[in-house]
C-alpha cells in the first residue's frame, strides 16, 4: 500500500524541521577549547573536547581557548624609586585553567589581564632603582608574575611568564652613562699601565743590583748594546773623550765576534 499525500507531506514537515533540529544540536569543540554551557541562565559546566549536544534555543554556549596567549603591555612612562624617567613596556604570557571561571567571573579576561598587566609594571617598577631594573631583570620579571598571578588565578587564569621587552631613558641620562663608562674604561687602562710600569721598574731594579754586583755584566751589556746600534748605519755614537778608539775596537771586535757564530750556525 502506497503512501497518500499527507503521509508524504507530513514526513517532509518531520524532515525540513528534524534535521535543522538536529544539525544545531550537535556541536564540535576542538582539543584546546572548551565550550562553558548554559540552560536558560544557568550555568550546567563545561563541555568538550569533541562532539557535545545541546538544546536549540535553550541551552547557550561559550567557547574559551586553553591555550597560551600573549597580552602586548604598552609602553608605560615611570619614573623610578631613583627618580629616573623610563619607557617600559612588556609581554605577559596566559592560558585559562578553569574555563568556568573565566567566563562566570569575569566579563572580558584578556582586558581584564592586559590592564592589570599596566598597573602591577608601573607599581613593580616605580618601587625599583634604575640599577636593578637595568641589571637585575629577571628578578622584576618574576616578582611582576607573582602579583598578577595572585590576582588572576581566582579566574581561573595561570600567567606564566611576564617579560620586560624593553627600557628606554632619557637622551641626557644615556649621554651621562656613556661618558660614565668611557672613564672606567680609562681608568682601567691607566690602572693596568701603571701596573705594568711598577712591574718595569721592579725588574730594572733587580737587574741594577746584578750589574752593581758583576761589573763585567754592565760592561757586557754596553757592548751588546753598541753592536746594535752598529747595526744602524746611519746612527752616530757619541762616547766620552779617550774612550772612542777603545770604544771602537771593543765595538768591532764583539760584531766580529757575532759575524763568526752566525756563519757557524749557517754552516751547521
Amino acid at each position: 500500500m502506497g503512501l497518500s499525500t499527507f503521509d508524504i507531506a507530513a514526513i517532509l514537515f518531520i524532515l525540513v524541521i528534524f534535521v535543522p533540529f538536529l544539525a544545531s544540536s550537535i556541536k564540535i569543540v576542538k582539543e584546546y577549547e572548551r565550550a562553558v554551557m548554559f540552560r536558560l541562565g544557568r550555568l550546567i559546566g563545561a563541555r568538550g573536547p569533541g562532539i557535545f549536544f545541546r538544546i536549540p534555543i535553550v541551552d547557550t554556549f561559550i567557547k574559551v581557548d586553553l591555550r597560551i596567549v600573549t597580552v602586548d603591555v604598552p609602553k608605560q612612562e615611570i619614573i623610578t624609586k631613583d627618580n629616573v624617567s623610563v619607557k617600559v613596556d612588556a609581554v605577559v604570557y596566559y592560558r585559562v585553567v578553569d574555563p568556568v571561571s573565566a567566563v562566570v567571573k569575569v566579563s572580558n579576561y584578556n582586558y581584564a589581564v592586559a590592564m592589570l598587566g599596566q598597573t602591577i609594571l608601573r607599581d613593580v617598577v616605580g618601587q625599583a632603582e634604575l640599577d636593578d631594573l637595568l641589571q637585575r631583570r629577571d628578578e622584576i620579571n618574576k616578582k611582576i608574575q607573582e602579583l598578577i598571578d595572585e590576582v588572576t588565578m581566582p579566574w581561573g587564569i595561570k600567567v606564566t611568564a611576564v617579560t620586560i621587552r624593553s627600557v628606554e631613558l632619557p637622551e641626557n641620562l644615556m649621554r651621562a652613562m656613556a661618558k660614565q663608562a668611557e672613564a672606567e674604561r680609562w681608568r682601567r687602562a691607566r690602572v693596568i699601565e701603571a701596573e705594568g710600569e711598577r712591574q718595569a721598574a721592579a725588574k730594572l731594579g733587580e737587574a741594577a743590583l746584578i750589574y752593581e754586583k758583576h761589573p763585567a755584566a754592565m760592561r757586557l751589556r754596553e757592548l751588546q748594546t753598541m753592536v746594535e746600534v752598529a747595526r744602524e748605519k746611519a746612527l752616530i755614537v757619541v762616547t766620552e773623550a779617550g774612550k772612542a778608539s777603545e770604544l771602537a775596537k771593543l765595538t768591532a771586535a764583539a760584531a766580529s765576534i757575532e759575524r763568526k757564530e752566525a756563519m757557524k750556525s749557517s754552516s751547521r
